[in-house]
């Protein structure tokens, strides 16, 4: 490969709350143990050349006052939605910057809503929906997602027309690809949902950070494009912090075709005087969607579908009584080991408090609405992916 997706980098003392912090109270790892960092989605690789490259070279000019987005910034995002997804016809006047996509989506929902509105999300679900929508006054409806035969997610069409009807639901946040369970959504599948959410009148902030990271055999097709309804019912938010680790530097954006829409969520979005880019978050942008950017996540995908491969026929030979769907895209699985639990009289805590003990730090999946579940983070050199598994296989499992 042309580059880097083998190196451990030492990241500790680097302000990398991955290795620096263990998301469980009075659990550690044992002595002699290394950590591997695999819970918050943060990939454990080096960015592509170009982005610290743009940084260094904007830092070299030594004034960083105010400043207003160049035409390169926006170029480069409507060049990377095209080449990557297809997109046509977006324009400079569709794409707002966002601080993050979850504060895009609270300002969407501002304007979709009241305070008290019922919100229409799919469970399992991300845990930063749950945290944001709770401490904004809003009221989540899960409609759970169902395993089919191959024990692939699907959504429950008939579950979420039930729930739109009788709840009198008229937001839906959609997450797609889907996380914590990687679903790619198929076209047909986009097109179901949203001919339900216009039948019920139902408005959309579709969460599309993952949208760079397809695993091989799938595609990401936009909300968006399925049909001109979506397209002006849907605020889309998008962001390079997943596909190239920048969630560090803060920076996402917005892509919304309905004007009404966009000028509603532009002016919610500026009342707090908090959403302004960062002018090196704006060149890591326009350095990431440079061409070296589209090899680097055209190899950073390989890299990741044989992870998730190698970790997901690990899991189904080796840890007997936990299940786990392979993920068509993202870099995270989400295991349920309730069958492990109730066969060896374990909790779901002490199962995880061992797995941090061996130095694999994961993550509760609980708090995504999984009741024995743990989400697990492939995105780390193979050579730390087989260590990891070996220490489950061996001390935990």
């Amino acid at each position: 490969m042309k580059y880097d997706f083998t190196t451990i980098m030492d990241r500790n003392g680097k302000d990398a709350i991955a290795v620096d912090v263990i998301p469980y109270k009075d659990t550690r790892v044992k002595e002699g143990f290394s950590r591997i960092p695999m819970w918050v989605a943060d990939m454990n690789f080096q960015t592509v050349p170009t982005i610290p490259e743009a940084i260094i070279e904007r830092t070299r000019h030594a004034a960083y006052g105010y400043f207003s987005p160049r035409d390169e910034y926006y170029d480069s995002i409507i060049r990377w939605q095209e080449t990557r997804h297809g997109v046509q016809g977006l324009t400079k006047e569709c794409i707002g910057y966002e601080n993050g996509v979850l504060g895009g989506v609270l300002s969407a929902l501002n304007v979709f809503c009241s305070k008290g509105d019922k919100v229409l999300l799919h469970s399992p679900t991300y845990i930063g929906f749950t945290e944001a929508l709770e401490n904004n006054g809003y009221h989540m409806v899960l409609s759970p997602l169902v395993k089919d035969r191959e024990g692939c997610w699907r959504m429950d069409f008939e579950d979420m027309e039930q729930k739109l009807k009788e709840e009198k639901i008229h937001a839906a946040i959609f997450c797609s690809p889907h996380n914590p369970t990687g679903r790619v959504w198929e076209r047909e599948e986009l097109m179901q949902a949203m001919e339900l959410f216009r039948k019920y009148d139902v408005m959309v902030a579709a969460d599309e950070i993952w949208s760079d990271i397809i695993l091989a055999g799938s595609r990401h097709i936009p909300t968006q494009m399925v049909s001109e309804d979506a397209r002006m019912r849907t605020a889309a938010f998008y962001a390079p912090s997943k596909t190239f680790n920048l969630a560090g530097l803060i920076g996402s954006y917005h892509i919304i075709y309905n004007p009404w829409i966009r000028d509603r969520i532009r002016k919610e979005s500026s009342l707090s005087h908090y959403n302004s880019m960062n002018v090196l978050s704006m060149h890591a942008l326009i350095g990431a969607y440079q061409p070296e950017g589209y090899e680097w996540v055209d190899e950073l995908c390989q890299v990741l579908t044989e992870n998730v491969e190698y970790a997901y026929r690990f899991i189904l030979e080796h840890f007997d009584g936990v299940s786990v769907s392979k993920p068509q895209g993202t870099y995270m699985l989400f295991l349920d080991c309730e069958g492990w639990c109730k066969k060896h009289g374990r909790t779901l805590d002490e199962l995880q408090r061992a797995g941090v003990e061996a130095g694999v730090i994961w993550q509760d999946g609980r708090p995504f609405h999984g009741e024995y579940g743990i989400r697990l983070n492939v995105a780390l050199p193979k050579a730390l992916l087989t260590e990891a598994m070996e220490r489950l296989d061996k001390m935990v499992f």
